[in-house]
């Protein structure tokens, strides 16, 4: 069973009892329970599979907040042949880590 839904204008293929890293939710409590009612595909398992968010409108998928995590650094260098012409810059994304509980296709 899994299910594609949108969050934030992205897209997650998500399992029950996977665990998946969405986009930071700033405001988002560990233990917290999230549930995404925009779902673009339903899969049961057994062979039936449903379209589009008109035919999904009772399916959601219910996920619990387990904490927030960091992507690994990427760092960028910008280097020319002048003496002190370096410039470093680094970036590091921050994720939100969920554990979906239970797909519902009602």
């Amino acid at each position: 069973m899994y299910a594609i839904v949108i969050d934030r204008g992205k897209q997650y293929k998500v399992k029950a009892g996977e665990i998946c890293l969405i986009d930071l939710k700033a405001d988002a409590q560990a233990g917290q329970v999230l549930e995404f009612h925009d779902v673009l595909v339903c899969s049961n398992g057994e062979g039936k599979t449903t379209l589009g968010t008109e035919n999904n409108k009772n399916v959601k998928v219910v996920a619990e907040i387990e904490g927030v995590k960091k992507s690994a650094k990427c760092m960028t260098i910008k280097f020319r042949r002048r003496k002190e012409s370096l410039t470093r810059r680094g970036h590091r994304e921050k994720y939100t880590r969920i554990k979906i509980k239970e797909i519902i296709c009602g």
